[in-house]
């Protein structure tokens, strides 16, 4: 949660590849508060292009379109040197219908 972190990074010429789970949101959070039966309140915000974050600090950026592209992204990533930042765009809305309407189907007592 403090991205300055890749400017230390880049300083020591660290080689890392670091995936952002970009929901534009606290959204795991969001969704565990919904299967508890809280308000959506602030969870939600606006982010920074991580690409264009990552590089003006000196390191690469990449952008995932698809889920297909990840291995051969990270296979890329991780045969480079420096620090590498891959923005994931994330869903969870398939969580909330898994692990709590789902879940609470199957273990509700009658």
């Amino acid at each position: 949660m403090n991205s300055q972190e890749i400017e230390t990074a880049v300083r020591l010429g660290l080689d890392l590849v670091v995936l952002v789970l970009n929901d534009s949101a606290y959204g795991m959070i969001k969704w565990k508060q919904t299967g508890m039966g809280f308000p959506n309140f602030g969870l939600d915000y606006g982010n920074p292009d991580f690409i264009k974050y990552a590089e003006s600090y000196g390191a690469k950026g990449y952008r995932l379109e698809s889920t297909e592209q990840l291995p051969e992204l990270m296979r890329k990533c991780l045969s480079s040197k420096g620090f590498h930042l891959i923005d994931v765009p994330i869903d969870y809305s398939e969580n909330e219908r898994v692990l709590i309407e789902e879940l609470k189907a199957k273990t509700c007592i009658l």
